[in-house]
């Protein structure tokens, strides 16, 4: 049987699993029949939101995540206050973050910009709390610690307000609204992400 490959844009206050032992929102939830052993590649916290890619091909997390080739992922990052030049000089040369067990580690961005229009990039990002100063950053990264882009802004005294990833790769969620599910054929996928077809 055919493997399946599906970009989600999952919704604010979602896990990024099917099955979980607490009552809390699952994929499952969303409007859409998987085909049996669908599972996401990567996850996205609960308050995340935005891109996240499902397939019941089990050897893809490997190829995305471990393989030699590192994959962009673009996040629409809204934050607390205005982000100051020298604040936004010190997130796009590498800031210190604490990682599992409290250990120091520099996360250095591909790139950190301000955005001036938010629903430019995310037709979905407008945001009630916009009339309160805030600050909308595109930030672009090759990794991905635990909580990495939320423990950025807030080593540079930022809050995270909302944070939406918009793509990986070529892959991006454009104008797909919250919980839009959408089929790629296999070839549209590995070309997407420049993997070779396994």
């Amino acid at each position: 049987m055919s493997n399946r490959y599906f970009l989600i844009n999952k919704p604010y206050n979602m896990v990024s699993q099917f099955i979980s032992p607490d009552k809390v929102r699952l994929l499952g939830d969303i409007d859409y029949t998987f085909p049996e052993g669908t599972h996401a590649i990567g996850r996205l916290d609960n308050e995340s939101e935005g891109l996240l890619i499902l397939t019941t091909n089990k050897k893809i997390t490997k190829l995305v995540y471990s393989g030699e080739k590192k994959h962009l992922r673009s996040y629409l990052v809204m934050v607390q206050n205005v982000v100051s030049p020298d604040t936004l000089a010190l997130l796009q040369n590498g800031i210190s973050i604490p990682i599992t067990g409290g250990e120091p580690y520099l996360a250095k961005p591909e790139s950190v910009d301000i955005v001036s229009s938010a629903t430019e990039l995310y037709k979905f990002a407008k945001d009630e709390r916009e009339k309160y100063p805030h600050t909308w950053l595109l930030i672009t990264l090759t990794e991905g610690k635990f909580r990495q882009v939320r423990k950025m802004v807030m080593a540079a005294r930022h809050r995270c307000l909302r944070l939406i990833r918009i793509s990986i790769g070529s892959l991006v969620i454009n104008d797909m609204s919250p919980g839009e599910v959408r089929e790629l054929t296999e070839e549209v996928f590995f070309e997407s992400l420049g993997l070779r077809k396994q």
